[in-house]
């Protein structure tokens, strides 16, 4: 796909890897909506992407709620005109052992509420936006790609059974919307970070981080651009959908 005027959405795109996609994408020639729950934080990337002449215009939303999703997707059409990109990226953590036990005592376990929490964002928030991307697409008449956001903790981590099972379930709608929107000419692809230098990872002690960087086969964390070139790729790669790029320094052999 040729990225030049055409309408990008990206959801978490305030910040972090979806900042970094959005600037990609940007100077690529792509017209970007960015979405996210931060009022202030939209302002200040739309901002900083103009700085660099790339186009972006902020909507606010909840990404796990339906009507708002629809309300922005609405509003992306209305000011911008239909996708033809999505890019979902939002995702939060709620980290925690299943059960925590002592002397045969189980002591804590992971809530319900944490389960869920982290479902509706990582997993129906993108079940929500791509199903309005591809939406938008289909009745404008046009091609499009829908690329989402995994991660390597896809195949399994300790602490983070809701964030694994969410992150795994991103990768099965890639590949059964990459199946079903294929006879509309619509590309899907899955990008599966490892452990990225952004925000999140430079609150964590150094000692931390040293032994994460020692544990990657390229010995340092990747860059946000990193991801965002996966995502480029996706984009530009015509024959490519339905696939996964797991991008994470040889750390998941």
């Amino acid at each position: 796909m040729q990225l030049t005027n055409k309408v990008i959405a990206i959801t978490g795109g305030a910040r972090g890897l979806g900042y970094a996609v959005a600037e990609r994408l940007g100077k690529q020639g792509a017209r970007l909506a960015l979405l996210d729950m931060s009022a202030e934080a939209l302002d200040k990337a739309v901002s900083s992407l103009a700085a660099h002449d790339i186009q972006a215009k902020a909507f606010v939303v909840n990404v796990a709620d339906e009507q708002s999703v629809q309300q922005a997707f609405a509003d992306i059409a209305s000011q911008m005109g239909p996708v033809g990109g999505c890019v979902n990226n939002a995702g939060i953590t709620d980290d925690s052992l299943l059960i925590k036990a002592k002397e045969g005592v189980v002591e804590k376990r992971m809530s319900l509420a944490s389960w869920q929490k982290v479902l509706d964002v990582n997993l129906t928030g993108v079940f929500l936006c791509g199903r309005e991307a591809a939406t938008q697409m289909v009745e404008a008449g046009h091609q499009g790609v829908i690329v989402n956001i995994s991660s390597i903790s896809r195949a399994g981590n300790m602490g983070q059974s809701n964030y694994a099972a969410a992150k795994a379930g991103v990768h099965a709608l890639t590949v059964t919307w990459g199946k079903e929107l294929a006879r509309y000419g619509i590309r899907t692809g899955t990008v599966a970070p490892g452990f990225i230098a952004t925000d999140m990872t430079a609150s964590m002690r150094s000692d931390m981080l040293d032994r994460i960087a020692a544990s990657v086969p390229l010995q340092h964390l990747g860059e946000p651009d990193n991801i965002a070139q996966s995502v480029a790729f996706i984009f530009e790669n015509d024959y490519f959908t339905a696939r996964i790029i797991e991008c994470d320094g040889g750390l998941r052999l």
